[in-house]
Order: C-alpha cells, then sequence, then structure tokens
C-alpha cells in the first residue's frame, strides 16, 4: 500500500506524518536515462528522517503562532505528553502481538508433545508384539 508518492525535480523537501505504527519502507528512484559511471555525473541523495517529538522546530511555531514563552512552554509540555502516550500505545500493541505469538507457539508445542507421546506409545506397542512374535516363533517363550 503506496501512503505517500511524490516526484521532485533536482531538488525537493517534504513532511510526512504516519498515523498508523509498525514498519515503514522509503522507495527512492532516478528517473535519469544517463548513467553515473558512463556519464561522470554524480548523484547524491540526503535523507533526514526525524521521529517523534523532535520532528517540531519550536523557534518557528512560536515565530508563526506569535505565542509567548509561557505559551510555547506549555506547548512543548503538551507535544510531550501526546509523544508518551503513543508510545505507550504502540508498547501495548507491540504487547498484544507478542501475547498472540507466544499463546501460538505455546499451542503449537503442546500438541508436538502429545503427537510424540502417542508416537513413543504406538512404537512400545509394536515393539513388544513383535518381540512376543518372535519370541514364540522360535520357541524362547
Amino acid at each position: 500500500q503506496v501512503v505517500l508518492s511524490r516526484q521532485y525535480g533536482s531538488e525537493g523537501r517534504f513532511t510526512f506524518t504516519s498515523h498508523t505504527p509498525g514498519k515503514h519502507l522509503i522507495c527512492l528512484h532516478s528517473n535519469s536515462t544517463r548513467t553515473a559511471f558512463f556519464a561522470g555525473s554524480k548523484l547524491r541523495v540526503h535523507l533526514d528522517i526525524q521521529v517523534g517529538e523532535h520532528t517540531n522546530s519550536y523557534p518557528e511555531i512560536a515565530a508563526k503562532d506569535e505565542l509567548t514563552e509561557l505559551q510555547l512552554r506549555a506547548r512543548q509540555l503538551l507535544d510531550r505528553v501526546e509523544q508518551i502516550q503513543k508510545e505507550q500505545n504502540y508498547q501495548r500493541y507491540r504487547e498484544e502481538r507478542f501475547r498472540v505469538t507466544s499463546e501460538s507457539t505455546n499451542q503449537r508445542v503442546l500438541w508436538w508433545s502429545i503427537a510424540q507421546t502417542i508416537i513413543l506409545i504406538l512404537t512400545g506397542i509394536w515393539q513388544m508384539r513383535h518381540l512376543k512374535s518372535f519370541s514364540e516363533a522360535k520357541k524362547l517363550v
């Protein structure tokens, strides 16, 4: 599923906020027909990925919204509380996935143990019958 697709010229900048937890893939490609090896040119890519509360530039926000120092500090605190809440929700989500995986693994181990026990019992019964018939055939018993 493509969440964001953008095309730029020789330079570009964008900001993206993800609303879902999990892995996100970033795919970059050049539409240039020249290869860098033969043409002697270079392709330079600078990727600056910021995650969490570090993505906000508070001096720019204060200048744009004309906030006082106290209002700016309150906004920073609210953003930090929101970030902590998001992290807690993410950890709950991860714990739930881990619990489901653990329960599935435990169930598989249980069934595998039962199967092994049944195989061992059947093998023992077969060996006892085989030894009994062997002993009777050789007239040892």
